[in-house]
C-alpha cells in the first residue's frame, strides 16, 4: 500500500535545540515516535549539522528537507543565502543525506508587488535548475499572502505557471487562511509537490477585556481568536488533505505548529501523533 512519511517541521521545536542540542533534540523526536524532520529556523553551524547527521544515523531519523533563502528577506539581513553561500548549503544537504531544499516565504521586499514577486521566482527557478545539477530539488512554501489576486489569478498560481524547475511545499493552514479549500487546491498542484505541511488551527474563545467595556479592546480580542492547533484538534480536514497530497505526489507530511500557548512542544507533537494514528496513519511514522 502506498504511504508517505509523517515528520516534524523543526521550527516547531527550535527552542529545544538550545535546550538539548541538535543531537539530543532528534533523539527526543525518535523517542516520541517521529523518524522524519524538516530542518527550518535551526542555525546550520558545524556543531548542529554534525549533531543532526549523527542522530539521523543512530536513531533512524530521515532529514526530509533543509531550508535556505534565495537572498535576504530585507537588504542587509544577516544569514546564509543561496546566492552567496551556495557551496556551503549544498554541502550541508549532502552531509545530511538530504535531496530537498525549501524556500520558506516570499521576501518581504517582494510582497505587494506582482512584478517584484515574479522577478524573484524567476531567479528562484534558475537556482532550482542549478541545484538539480547537484541532485537537490528546490521547493517553495506558501503562506496566505500568495492568495492575493492579480487580474483574477492567485499569485501562487502565477508563480506555478512561471516556473518549471521549482516545486511547491503546500501548507494546508495557509491555503485555508487564503480562502481556498485545501483539499481541492492540493489537487491542482499534483506532480509539483513532494512535501506537505500539516498545520491545523482552531477558533478560540473571545477573551473579553476586564473592567469597563472598551470597544477598541473588544475588537482586538474579537479579531485575534484564530489559534494554531495540534493536528486533529482544529478545523481542517486533515485526512482528506493527506490523501490528496499523497495522490498528488507528496512523500513527506510535516507537522508544524507556530505556537503552543504554554504547552510543551513535545506534548503538542504527541497529541498530533496520537490523532494521526487514530486516523489510520500509524505506519506513516515508520521509515
Amino acid at each position: 500500500m502506498k504511504k508517505g512519511l509523517i515528520g516534524i517541521q523543526m521550527s516547531t521545536i527550535k527552542d529545544k535545540i538550545e535546550e538539548l542540542g541538535a543531537y539530543g533534540t532528534l533523539k527526543a523526536c525518535a523517542e516520541l515516535g517521529y523518524h522524519c524532520v524538516e530542518v527550518s529556523q535551526i542555525p546550520m553551524t558545524p556543531e548542529n549539522v554534525e549533531g543532526m547527521r549523527k542522530a539521523s544515523e543512530e536513531f533512524g531519523v530521515k532529514i526530509a528537507a533543509c531550508s535556505a533563502a534565495l537572498e535576504p528577506m530585507v537588504p542587509g539581513m544577516p544569514g546564509e543565502y543561496l546566492v552567496s553561500d551556495f557551496d556551503k548549503i549544498v554541502a550541508d544537504c549532502k552531509a545530511l543525506n538530504c535531496d530537498m531544499l525549501r524556500i520558506g516565504m516570499l521576501p518581504m521586499t517582494c510582497m505587494g508587488s506582482r512584478e517584484k514577486a515574479i522577478e524573484f521566482v524567476k531567479r528562484a527557478d534558475e537556482m532550482a535548475a542549478r541545484l538539480k545539477e547537484h541532485g537537490i530539488d528546490l521547493y517553495y512554501h506558501n503562506h496566505h499572502v500568495e492568495f492575493v489576486k492579480y487580474d483574477g489569478e492567485y499569485l501562487l498560481d502565477i508563480i506555478k505557471n512561471t516556473t518549471k524547475h521549482m516545486g511547491f511545499e503546500l501548507d494546508i493552514h495557509w491555503i485555508q487562511r487564503g480562502g481556498e479549500n485545501p483539499v481541492e487546491f492540493i489537487k491542482k498542484y499534483a506532480g509539483r509537490i513532494r512535501l506537505l505541511h500539516l498545520k491545523d488551527y482552531r477558533i478560540g474563545e473571545v477573551k473579553m477585556p476586564e473592567g469597563e467595556f472598551n470597544l477598541e479592546k473588544f475588537m482586538s480580542a474579537f479579531n485575534n481568536i484564530v489559534e494554531f492547533a495540534e493536528v486533529g484538534e482544529g478545523s481542517l480536514p486533515v485526512k482528506e488533505c493527506i490523501e490528496a497530497g499523497l495522490e498528488g505526489g507528496s512523500e513527506y507530511f510535516l507537522i508544524e505548529q507556530d505556537a503552543t500557548y504554554g504547552r510543551d512542544a513535545f506534548e503538542s507533537l504527541k497529541i498530533s501523533r496520537d490523532n494521526l494514528i487514530k486516523l489510520g496513519y500509524a505506519d506513516w511514522f515508520e521509515l
